[in-house]
This record gives structure tokens, C-alpha cells and sequence, in this order.
């Protein structure tokens, strides 16, 4: 059978999870447009500042935009915030302090942060006296849910734990991400047992995949990267913290200096990426939530094990496909890197990526230095061999990508 061809079947046969997307964008879009014109954003907002960034109107209008979307007190949104990662252990050793206990609730983190929490002498949070426990989510195919029983018996019998972690997006689990639902019943269940603890979400990979945020059911703050959704595939790099007004000036003290906050902060090259890539958020998140429904749905057909379901709703942008042979995993995701549009000739190979446990092969030939937003594929070189596939600044990309990925294969 023609490549293409099967692809155009398969495709028509998940037009209706195309619409529940649009239908979502729709919904998404009108309310980033509406934080824009209660935000009263304008041409001055867009200009260049340096030094201290004293009175930086362009930053603080950013900040109060962010601060409309997810229905919250007080927001940072940050050039100088070099990842994900970065706005994370902000967040974390912006709140917690020596004596506290940081309990992640849908287990290990993502393998970057493992280091931010463990790591011996060089500034983590067990350097700092800061203690650490987990219990896996509970996983079952393509239902995920968190472990309540365990998590009453970690609460209830722990009065050092400051803090419960949600990690929103599958990471490198074989798992679907989280729904804003699961985190608003979870939000509930530890604030009835106990008020005073702070829920702290990372919304990687989460942005406008729903209708709400988990700032909107319950988490008290909230921490993600300006190269993933939020950015809509335009700004050049950064992250954001959203929250409670309290929590949210205690991070800007770390990332500043404590009493400075976010008083301070320039950008000499202007913010108009910032507010184009916000404004085109929704739209390029659907283009991606579709990309990873078409691949999910081909290589299903094809005899792989892919999350997520098609007839299940979509949690995060991410489709992983299980290849359980080395090779295939390898070659998968140098047809990706084959089909970007920057540095197509380069050959994509496993290397010891600083951070992560397992030599690590990414496929990212992306206008923005690892944009997941942009369509992109990475895997831990380990059995049983998850290709992570994600982003795409357009659906047609994507279908050529994944045309191309069949045929390097050779599956049809």
C-alpha cells in the first residue's frame, strides 16, 4: 500500500478527535484574546529595556497577561528562566526550606530534576537539608490515577512535608499525562487533610491541551517553559511561575535577590516573540495535539503499543510509541531529524545528555534550540525503547514527518 495513502485513511478515521481539538483551540484562543484586551496590550509593551528593568512595562503587562489565562494572583514570565527545569527548582527552593519535606505524588520526577532533589554537594535540595518522598501514580493501559490511600498515609504521618508535586506530563513513563480533573480531585483530597500544604504542578507539555489550568481547579502554583506550549513555538526562550501572590514573590526573591523580586529584570531584544507566540499558543498547541494523535493512530495500525489511545482524551502533547528493538528506535528519530527543516543533514545519534541517567538520542531540528513545541523525538536509550514524539508549528509537517518515518522503517 502507498504510504501516503494509508496515512490518509487512518486519518479520516480520527476526524472526530480532530474536532474535539478544534473545538478546544476555539475556546483557548478567545481567552488568550481577551487577557490581551483587558491587559490593554499595546505597541510600547514590545520595546526593548536594560539595566534593572526598573518600571519595565513590557515585562509587567507579560506577567499580568499570564496572570489573566490562569486565574491567578501574581505571575513571573522570565527571559533570564533558561528551561523548564530552570522554573521548576525555582519554584522549589523558592518555597521549601531546610527542615521541609517535598512529596511528589505521581513518583520519581522527570530525569532532569532528579538531581535538583538528590544531587551530593552541589546545591540540591539534600545539600540544603530538604528531605524528599514519592509514590508512583497508579497506572492501568490508558488510565492513570494517583495512589490515595498511600498519599493519607504520607500526609497523615509526616508533619515535615511542605509541599505535594504533581508532574503533569508523562516525562519518560510509559504513561498518559495527567487531566486538569485528576488534578483538581487530588488538589481537594490533600487540602482536606491538609490545608496549609502547598500543591505545586509542572504544567510541561500542558498549556492549552483543556479548557482550564490547573491554577483553575486548586494548585497553588504552577511552573513551565516559554520553549514549550506557552510560547507557541515563537519565543526564543524563558519560563514562567504563575500562583498564589505570597508563593509567587518568595520564587522571585530566588530568582533575584530577597526584596527584589521581580522589581528588576530587562530584555534587551524587546518582548514581541513573547506576545506572538502566547497569542499563537492555542492554535500551534492543537496543530501538535493532532500531530500526536495521527502518529499514535499509524503506528497503532502499523502493531506498535502507543499512548495515547485515540478514543481517549489528550492530557499533554506527547504520543510515545513502544519499539522494543534498539534499532528501530534509532532510525525512528533520525527520520524525524531527516524531515526538519533545520539540520536535516545532520545524523541524530545517543549521547550522555548532561541530566539524564540514560544516554539520550533527540531528534530536534528546530528554529528554537530544543523547542518541544516544534516537532521533535527523544528516547532514553533503555528496553523497552519509548520513542517521545512531540510538537508541530504545523499539522502538514508532522504528516510528512511521519510519511517519511514509515518508509525509513519500512513498515508498508
Amino acid at each position: 500500500m502507498d504510504i501516503l495513502s494509508f496515512v490518509n485513511g487512518v486519518e479520516k478515521s480520527i476526524s472526530n478527535s480532530f474536532k474535539r481539538n478544534e473545538e478546544i483551540c476555539y475556546f483557548n484562543s478567545e481567552k488568550v484574546l481577551n487577557a490581551f484586551r483587558n491587559c490593554s496590550v499595546a505597541q510600547r509593551h514590545f520595546s526593548a529595556t536594560n539595566g534593572y528593568g526598573y518600571d519595565d512595562i513590557g515585562r509587567d503587562t507579560l506577567s499580568k497577561v499570564y496572570q489573566k489565562i490562569f486565574k491567578t494572583e501574581a505571575a513571573i514570565v522570565s527571559p533570564n528562566i533558561v528551561s523548564g527545569t530552570h522554573a521548576i527548582s525555582a519554584m522549589l527552593f523558592g518555597i521549601l526550606r531546610p527542615g521541609n519535606v517535598l512529596y511528589s505524588v505521581t513518583g520519581y520526577p522527570y530525569d532532569t530534576l532528579i538531581e535538583v532533589i538528590d544531587g551530593v554537594n552541589i546545591g540540591s535540595l539534600r545539600d540544603f537539608n530538604i528531605g524528599f518522598e514519592q509514590t508512583p501514580l497508579i497506572v492501568n493501559g490508558n488510565e492513570v490515577d494517583f495512589d490515595y490511600k498511600d498519599i493519607e498515609k504520607k500526609l497523615k504521618g509526616d508533619n515535615k512535608i511542605k509541599a505535594v508535586f504533581i508532574q503533569r506530563s508523562r516525562g519518560y513513563n510509559w504513561r498518559n499525562g495527567l487531566s486538569v480533573q485528576k488534578i483538581q480531585e487530588l488538589c481537594k483530597y490533600v487540602k482536606k487533610i491538609n490545608p496549609n500544604i502547598v500543591v505545586m504542578v509542572d504544567n510541561c507539555y500542558g498549556e492549552f491541551v483543556e479548557t482550564l489550568e490547573p491554577t483553575e481547579v486548586g494548585a497553588d502554583i504552577v511552573a513551565g517553559s516559554l520553549i514549550k506550549n506557552p510560547g507557541g513555538g515563537i519565543a526564543p526562550t524563558g519560563g514562567y511561575i504563575v500562583g498564589r501572590e505570597d508563593l509567587v514573590k518568595l520564587v522571585s526573591y530566588h530568582l533575584t535577590a530577597p526584596s527584589i523580586g521581580s522589581e528588576v529584570g530587562s530584555y534587551s531584544f524587546g518582548y514581541t516573540q513573547y506576545y506572538q507566540g502566547l497569542f499563537m499558543a492555542p492554535a500551534i498547541v492543537k496543530n501538535a495535539l493532532n500531530a500526536s494523535l495521527l502518529f499514535s493512530a499509524c503506528f497503532s495500525k502499523l502493531g506498535f503499543e502507543t499512548l495515547p489511545d485515540i478514543s481517549a482524551p489528550q492530557s499533554d502533547i506527547v504520543t510515545s510509541i513502544k519499539f522494543n528493538q534498539k534499532e528501530q528506535l534509532i532510525e525512528f528519530c533520525r527520520a524525524i531529524q531527516k524531515s526538519s527543516p533545520v539540520d536535516s543533514n545532520l545524523v541524530a545519534e545517543p549521547w550522555d545528555m548532561p541530566g539524564y541517567a540514560h544516554q539520550v538520542i533527540m531528534a530536534a531540528g528546530t528554529f528554537v534550540q530544543g523547542s518541544s513545541i516544534e516537532l521533535s523525538a527523544d528516547a532514553p536509550i533503555k528496553e523497552p525503547y519509548i520513542a517521545y514524539v512531540q510538537g508541530a508549528l504545523t499539522y502538514e509537517h508532522a504528516k510528512i514527518a511521519l510519511v517519511n518515518a514509515i518508509s525509513s522503517l519500512k513498515l508498508l
